[in-house]
């Protein structure tokens, strides 16, 4: 098949930075089977081409960028018709993908793996607290098929009105390979946040969390792996309390050394207002370390037999409670640990990415040559 990806960016030409780990991750199954072309909106300044996992990436680079992108579509279906084209996240690139369908005749799956159907307007998030964000919304989900990464994610689009398929967020085993949990041993407990300094990822409530643990009878360090876009604030704040002896910045960590940090750690915390996945909950699994987090996404999905996922009217004290808990009692933590290496192994890149082939195939009506 020739199946054509719209994508925000995520597909850097160095395979490490600036990616998308499960995107890049799947797109070096899927061009095993599958002739892939990539359409990247903002990846770079400039309009580029190069390959990446197997996959031509097309990167469209200056405005009017959707036009830029319909004319790429547009271009290398003249040149050799694209069987289906994919929307990664349905605001643009969904949108774009079901347009270009259209004009195409070419049959569309799209995926919302972020807050699509969320509503946030304390903190400006959610593709569904506008009119002009459920209309593009709306649009995308047009498409044949709509696809989800949770089942909770799924009963929210549901919620909505929408129908939407589930295929887990995949991890890839050869880049995450799979480790036995181990018992704590002597020193500090090692907590480990992950993901991008902003408020949706909510590092005010790590803060707080943080703070509570400092209340408590019990040795524990933090180390905060992720891109700062907030300027420098949760550092100073984490100073302001006196906490920087307790809390470590790491900045954003490419994946092999983000595997190091994690599999030197004991609990994964998350403190998201909302989630699509994390996908640093599979890879902390795979790394034999458990979550704990208020419930959002895959730790809904998880809780309470393989992720401790307190509500969020908890607060940041009843999860710090929870974690402290669930630190000072090594066989619970240990058999969470052991129950999301479980979980886990759904999610293996290979098999997740052989429920993407079977849903393009089924969309698009083009038959498995091994079993046509």
């Amino acid at each position: 098949m020739r199946i054509g990806y719209v994508v925000p960016g995520g597909v850097d030409r160095s395979g490490r930075v600036r990616i998308i780990p499960h995107l890049v991750e799947r797109l070096s199954h899927l061009t095993r089977l599958h002739d892939v072309h990539v359409v990247a909106l903002r990846q770079e300044p400039r309009p580029g081409r190069w390959t990446l996992a197997g996959a031509e990436v097309h990167n469209v680079g200056t405005r009017p960028r959707r036009l830029r992108a319909l004319a790429h579509l547009s271009r290398e279906h003249r040149a050799r018709p694209f069987d289906l084209l994919h929307g990664f996240a349905l605001v643009p690139q969904g949108a774009l993908a079901v347009v270009a369908g259209r004009l195409l005749g070419v049959p569309v799956t799209v995926e919302a793996p972020g807050g699509e159907f969320a509503s946030l307007p304390d903190i400006s998030f959610g593709g569904w607290r506008r009119p002009t964000g459920r209309f593009w919304i709306r649009l995308a989900a047009r498409a044949r098929a709509l696809v989800v990464p949770t089942e909770a994610a799924r009963a929210q689009a549901e919620a909505r009105g929408f129908r939407a398929r589930f295929i887990p967020l995949e991890v890839d085993g050869t880049a995450w390979p799979s480790r036995a949990p181990e018992p704590r041993g002597k020193g500090p407990a090692r907590l480990l946040w992950v993901g991008s300094l902003n408020r949706v990822k909510d590092p005010g409530a790590m803060i707080d969390v943080a703070r509570h643990l400092e209340g408590l009878s019990m040795d524990w360090t933090l180390d905060v792996a992720g891109e700062d876009v907030m300027g420098g604030a949760v550092e100073g704040e984490v100073r302001r309390r006196g906490l920087e002896g307790r809390v470590r910045f790491h900045g954003y960590l490419p994946q092999d050394e983000l595997r190091d940090l994690v599999r030197a750690s004991h609990l994964l915390l998350v403190t998201s207002r909302f989630e699509g996945t994390p996908r640093v909950v599979l890879e902390a699994a795979t790394q034999g370390v458990p979550a704990a987090g208020f419930a959002v996404g895959l730790l809904s999905d998880w809780s309470p037999h393989a992720a401790l996922a307190p509500p969020h009217s908890a607060g940041a004290e009843g999860l710090a409670m929870a974690a402290a808990k669930l630190l000072d009692h090594e066989d619970r933590r240990l058999a969470l640990a052991r129950a999301a290496a479980v979980q886990v192994a759904e999610h293996d890149a290979a098999a997740v990415c052989m429920e993407w082939d079977r849903l393009y195939r089924e969309v698009s009506g083009v038959e498995d040559p091994v079993h046509a």
